[in-house]
This record gives C-alpha cells, sequence and structure tokens, in this order.
C-alpha cells in the first residue's frame, strides 16, 4: 500500500488541480493507495507518523521541497520502526523540486507513478540540525537537502513571513532581489572536523544533495551516500558583485570562485561571532538561527529512485 501524503496548496494550488490525473494512473498502474491530505504547516510530518504506527511503509511526498521536509521528518521523528523499512518516494508538484534533480526523478506524472512501481530503492544520508529558534530556545530537526545561512537564511526568512503572497511565483523572484540589497553579512565560525574558520559571509551552504534555490548548485561536491556533508561558504562582496557572481551558481562552477570555500565533514557546527546571529533554513523552509550544530546520519533514508 502507498499512502500519499499530499500537501494540497504546492506548486500555488496544482498539488490538489492534479489528484484526479494522479489517482486515474494509480488505478492504471494498479498500485494500492490511500490518500491523506495535510491541512495545516507540519500536518504532513505528523500524518507520515500517523501512517507508519498504523502499519504503512510507503510513504510518498505530494508536494516541493517543503512537502518532503515535514514527511522526511515524519519519518525519522518516529521510533516504532527502523527507518530501513519505510520507503520514502516523490511526487514533485513544487516551485523548486531541487531535491529530485540530485535523484533524477521526473516531473512527468506516468513516469513518476511507473518508478513508484518498480521500487527501485537506495539509502541516503541525512543531516540532524540542533539550533535555535527565533525565541532563542533549542530545537532539533532533520533534513535531506540542503541547509542553508547568512543570506540563504535570511530570504528564508522573508519568504516565511510573506507566505500569503507566495501564490505568485514572480513574488519569489523579487525577494530574492529585494532582499540582497537589505541582507548585511555578520561575522560568523565554521567548524569542521578537522579545521574552522571566521569571516563575513554572503552564504553557508551545507548539502547532502547538489542542488538549492530554484536549480542552484552551491554544493556541487554532494554525494549523497558517502556519510559526510558537502559545505561551501562564500565571503561577503558587494551587493552588485554578487549579481555579477550569478553565473557561478549553476552548474557547478561555484568551484571557481574566487571567494568560494569548499569542503566535506562529518559535522559542521555554525556560531555567529557577533550580534545579529546567522539565520538558517532547511531544505528552503526557515527553522530558526545558529548557533547550530549539523550530525550526519548515515544511510539513513531509503529513498525510491528511477
Amino acid at each position: 500500500m502507498y499512502h500519499l501524503i499530499i500537501n494540497p496548496t504546492a506548486g500555488n494550488g496544482k498539488a490538489l488541480r492534479s489528484m484526479p490525473t494522479i489517482v486515474r494512473l494509480l488505478k492504471t498502474a494498479q498500485l494500492p493507495y490511500q490518500l491523506h491530505f495535510s491541512e495545516a504547516l507540519w500536518h504532513c510530518a505528523e500524518l507520515t507518523q500517523q501512517v507508519i504506527m498504523a502499519g504503512g511503509r510507503k510513504i510518498v511526498a505530494v508536494g516541493g521541497d517543503g512537502t518532503g521536509h515535514e514527511v522526511v521528518n515524519g519519518i525519522l521523528g518516529q521510533n516504532k520502526v527502523s527507518t530501513d523499512e519505510v520507503s520514502f518516494g516523490c511526487i514533485p508538484i513544487g516551485t523548486g523540486n531541487d531535491w529530485i534533480k540530485t535523484h533524477g526523478i521526473p516531473k512527468d506524472f506516468k513516469r513518476n507513478i511507473n518508478i513508484l512501481k518498480q521500487h527501485k530503492t537506495i539509502l541516503q544520508d541525512i543531516g540532524k540540525v540542533f539550533y535555535h529558534d527565533m525565541n532563542d530556545q533549542p530545537q532539533m530537526r532533520y533534513f535531506y537537502n540542503v541547509a542553508g545561512m547568512a543570506y540563504d537564511g535570511y530570504i528564508g526568512k522573508v519568504a516565511h513571513e510573506s507566505r500569503d503572497k507566495m501564490s505568485a511565483s514572480w513574488y519569489y523572484y523579487y525577494l530574492i532581489f529585494k532582499c540582497l540589497f537589505e541582507y548585511q553579512p555578520s561575522l560568523a565560525r565554521i567548524v569542521l572536523d578537522d579545521e574552522q574558520y571566521e569571516d563575513l559571509f554572503y552564504t553557508i551552504n551545507i548539502g547532502l544533495c547538489k542542488y538549492s534555490g530554484g536549480g542552484m548548485q552551491f554544493t556541487p561536491h554532494a554525494v549523497i551516500d558517502d556519510g559526510q556533508f558537502a559545505v561551501s561558504s562564500v565571503q561577503a562582496m558587494s551587493k552588485w558583485r554578487v549579481v555579477l557572481s550569478t553565473h557561478y551558481l549553476y552548474g557547478g562552477k561555484i568551484v571557481k570562485h574566487p571567494k568560494a570555500r569548499l569542503s566535506h565533514s562529518k559535522s559542521v557546527r555554525i556560531d555567529g561571532a557577533e550580534m545579529p546571529t546567522s539565520l538558517l533554513e532547511l531544505d528552503g523552509e526557515f527553522v530558526g538561527q545558529s548557533p547550530a550544530q549539523f550530525d550526519i546520519l548515515p544511510s539513513a533514508l531509503r529513498v525510491i529512485v528511477p
């Protein structure tokens, strides 16, 4: 039985509008299924845990990276069964759909459901993050794609506060430009397994996969199952130099940027060395701020892939 955890608002409502087509294809493929619709933020995580408690083992996120983020937290956040027994699939209907790019998962519904039917799986590493919320209270979450701090965290916060306006796709790109000229870099300290360094940073990314931000590659050196994070940081620079550096963020060319530093590490700690602290987003979802401790969970998520 495949349990579809559906975010009806994903893709500006496309997820809900697409359900008749998806149901028809599931029936044609003779896949047994149950539909579970979320009604609020974090409800996808709660639905996932309810399904697992009831015996469900094949979980499919229907939505974007944020929906997947909640479902993955639902899988990893329960202790009833080993996560190795639960498989995670995705029918991508979101704005960014960045996680699927690393795995080569298509957006075409018919091809995607055929992938679910074949049920080929691999194991992917997961990140476990201890951080502080905006009330400076300690929190913990998991992530499955890329975590972003500094500018990435700032734009995540602004986007989170503007959710009511995000139904217009152009508004996100407007925010990117607006936030670029608002963001003021603050001093941060990055502590890895074998080194640490402190600087003013434009962006800091900790990746399990390669793509984030709508197809950009801040962590092109990420390997999904090597038991370590791909870490990248870019030193602060002028606003217009950031604009002129945009081409470095696609096609893995960030490795050539003169202000970029790329490395691997099994653990990462980010401390804000001054106020304001460095803001944090996970899989595109704003969650809080530094200090943030990232620990790797090797081969912790079973993923359905082509």
